[in-house]
Order: C-alpha cells, then structure tokens, then sequence
C-alpha cells in the first residue's frame, strides 16, 4: 500500500484539535504517517497531542513563522509518496484518504487531487457545501479557489514546488495549486471529502482582508515567473478583475460593504462577466450598506439549516 503522510500545524486551537486529530486517525487507510507540528500553544493543546502521542509519527511544540512554515516542518519529516496539511481547526471526513489514493491509482499522472468540502460552524453544522470541478491552470490564476482540507498531493511535486512559501500567510495554499498545476494534471474527484470550519478565530474571519491583500500579491508573483507571464498577459484584465472579486468576498465577511462594494465595482470595470458570475456579491454589500444586513442573514441561516439536514450523517 502506498504510505500517505499527513501533517497538522496548531496553535491554540484546542476546541477543535482533537476532532481534527481524531478525523485523521480513525481514517479506513492504514498505511497512514501522521505529524502534528505545534507552534508553541499556550491553552490545553498539549494535553490533546500527548493523549494521543503513541499512534504520531512524530510531534513537537515550539515557537515557529507561521502557518507556511509549520507544514514545511512538518513535510520535511514525511515519508509518505502522497502527503497532505489538514489545520487544526478542520477535519476529514470518513474514507477521505482512502478516496484520495485511489484517485492517484486512477489517475498516475496527477500531482494533486481534490474532492469536495463542507464549510461548517463553530459548532459543526454545516453552512455550505463546496462543490468544484476540473479546474486549469488558468482558473487557477482567475483564483478559482480550491478548498484546501480536500487536497491531496504528490510528495516529489511538493518538493519540486519548493514547498509553502513563508512569505504567504493567507493564500499560502492557492500559491501552491499554482505551483503544482505547473508540474502536472491536478485531478478533481467528485466526492465530499473534508470540513472547513468558520469560526470568529479563524483567519477566514478574524484577517479576512489579508486573502485579498495576498491575491494581489499572487498576481505580481505569478507576472515575475517565466513560464506564467506569458498566460497572465493573455487573461489580464480577467485575472485583474478575478482578484478584486476575492477582495470583495473578503471584504464582506470582514463586515466592511462599502470597500466590499467598490471592489465588485473595480471586477466590473476589468471583466464585466467575471463580476457578472458574483452578483450575489453585490447584492450582499448594498443591503448591508442600506441597513437590510440582516434580512441576508436571515436567508443564510434559512439556507445553513437546510443544508446540515442534508448532509446530516456525511
């Protein structure tokens, strides 16, 4: 069987390590290497990790640079030929790495595959199922985003790739899609795989202008590397506006409509069908800006209720 090595980088997020610890090991797949890689917790995070000490590969618990730099760590240490990050605030669902490595059998070529996500609450229901499909390099670059609890990834391509770069602190993970799509297929599997979580600490909430500050700096990263300019150049105005739509989505879950609806605006201006696809967008930032925030969150609360009955026992 082909070893699957999967790392957990932590810091404080003890309310939910253990369900994300216990969603890897009680995996169907066993030949399994998991890592967890602590940046120094100061809460009941380490209590979590030793109970569960003797089936690690390997553990620590020091002061580190972040995100990026905690799965580079982790990563160095792995064995397996397909790896994978999983944060500790996230969890896999049952069968998901098994799914994962048949995906590589079926497909020999791919340097990653990805299925699909739930996005859930604090509290686990779920508020959003995430469904994708084949995606290119140049969705990619359009920032066609990939949840990142449901990838799986080729070690030999993660090396080659150079790893995180410690640099990114949000879109640490697109970054790397990026990287990735450039070696190879990337694969998508039409299966539910893992759960995102929405929380007030979570950096989707607590820093969400920083994923938009960080699209912009993907688009001056990607015009610098040879082998993208030349596709950045022939989708510019798409690519341009594709940012500003993330700066949008971010700026409304920041709760700022105003800066939300002047980006929508800016993605309008460079490609009108790209703004065109997001008018959900739109239309959330003008009832926040006309006092009607609520009636939006009203339907999303309707819709999250509907949704957790659905996929209730997933």
């Amino acid at each position: 069987m082909t070893l699957v090595s999967i790392v957990t980088p932590s810091f404080n997020q003890s309310a939910y390590l253990e369900q994300t610890i216990r969603s890897v090991l009680e995996q169907d797949y066993r030949e399994l290497e998991y890592l967890v890689v602590d940046g120094g917790s100061t809460d009941s995070s380490l209590d979590i990790i030793k109970k569960y000490s003797n089936r690690l590969a390997w553990w620590t618990s020091e002061k580190d640079r972040g995100q990026a730099d905690a799965v580079n760590k982790g990563l160095a240490r792995a064995h397996g030929e397909i790896v994978a990050w999983l944060n500790s605030d996230d969890y896999y669902l049952p069968g998901a790495v098994s799914a994962a490595v048949k995906a590589f059998e079926i497909h020999p070529d791919a340097v990653m595959v990805y299925g699909n996500m739930l996005a859930v609450d604090g509290s686990g229901r779920t508020i959003n199922v995430l469904k994708y499909g084949p995606l290119s390099l140049e969705d990619l670059l359009c920032f066609q985003i990939i949840g990142q609890p449901a990838v799986f990834m080729r070690r030999a391509a993660f090396e080659k790739a150079g790893g995180l770069d410690t640099a990114f602190h949000f879109m640490l993970d697109h970054q790397l899609w990026i990287k990735l799509a450039q070696q190879g297929r990337i694969v998508h599997a039409d299966q539910t795989w893992a759960a995102a979580r929405f929380h007030p600490q979570a950096k989707n909430r607590a820093q969400a202008p920083g994923f938009g500050r960080e699209a912009f700096r993907i688009l001056d990263w990607a015009l610098r590397e040879p082998n993208l300019a030349p596709i950045m150049n022939k989708i510019a105005r798409q690519v341009r506006a594709s940012a500003y739509r993330v700066n949008a989505r971010y700026f409304l879950d920041d709760g700022q409509p105003w800066p939300a609806l002047k980006a929508w605006m800016h993605t309008f201006a460079f490609h009108p069908p790209t703004a065109l696809a997001r008018m959900n967008l739109f239309g959330s930032a003008l009832l926040d800006l006309v006092g009607l925030g609520r009636v939006r969150e009203a339907v999303l609360k309707h819709r999250s209720r509907q949704l957790d009955k659905k996929t209730d026992g997933i």
